[in-house]
């Protein structure tokens, strides 16, 4: 029970780390320290979709659920609403190519923003 615990947490964690890979410019826009943060998550988020590597997180959730006794992703809320959005089906390297896209224009976007409202103080 605590490997699926675990497993279903980390799962929950990997969409948290990709909604600040996405959106976490925005917080650097109120706390000016997030950006040591955010930085290397957006590198390492555009890295994964653009070099199509393998996230860690993934691995580590699937060794819990094997850990758990579990062979795929069926059953609790988190399998059948979180997962989909982490790994839609039919994710192939030209959509992966334009979520990379979208996650270096909307950053792209905020950072300008950022260092143009800087600038002019």
């Amino acid at each position: 029970m605590l490997y699926r615990l675990g497993a279903d947490g980390l799962v929950l964690l990997h969409l948290l780390f990709i909604v600040f890979v996405l959106l976490g410019g925005l917080l650097v826009l109120k706390w000016r320290g997030a950006l040591w943060w955010h930085l290397p998550a957006m590198c390492w988020g555009i890295a994964v979709e653009f070099l199509h590597l393998p996230c860690p997180l993934t691995d580590w959730e699937n060794d819990l659920r094997q850990a758990a006794g579990m062979a795929g992703y069926a059953g609790g809320f988190v399998e059948h609403y979180v997962w989909p959005i982490i790994y839609p089906a039919g994710l192939t390297p030209g959509i992966q190519w334009v979520l990379g896209g979208v996650v270096v224009l909307v950053n792209a976007v905020i950072y300008l923003w950022l260092f143009v409202s800087a600038w002019r103080r």
